[in-house]
């Protein structure tokens, strides 16, 4: 009896130990990617990287707002525009736009 316990309880140890590996592995391959600036933005999204939500470009100019169409191609994703979010100077929700 006191065997198949031992076998047990290695084997019980031993999943436990392999899904902490597996999952600490997986979460950090899923981590967003900060760039270094702009420049670096646009080589991979022409036009920036978004919130989901955020359909329209807002321009302010001579304080007068606008919005535009989206230009080149926007990465909408939330996770992704947070590890990037200093780069939005307008604060309009698109890192590194083209206006």
């Amino acid at each position: 009896m006191r065997t198949i316990r031992t076998l047990g309880v290695a084997a019980a140890t031993t999943a436990l130990a392999a899904s902490v590996v597996l999952g600490g592995v997986t979460s950090a391959s899923a981590a967003p990617k900060v760039y270094a600036n702009c420049t670096a933005v646009q080589k991979v999204w022409s036009g920036g990287i978004a919130k989901k939500s955020v359909t329209k470009n807002r321009v302010t100019s001579g304080g007068k707002t606008t919005y535009r169409p989206l230009k080149g191609t926007v990465k909408k994703d939330d996770a992704l525009y947070n590890a990037n979010k200093k780069m939005d100077r307008d604060g309009d929700g698109i890192a590194c736009e083209k206006s």
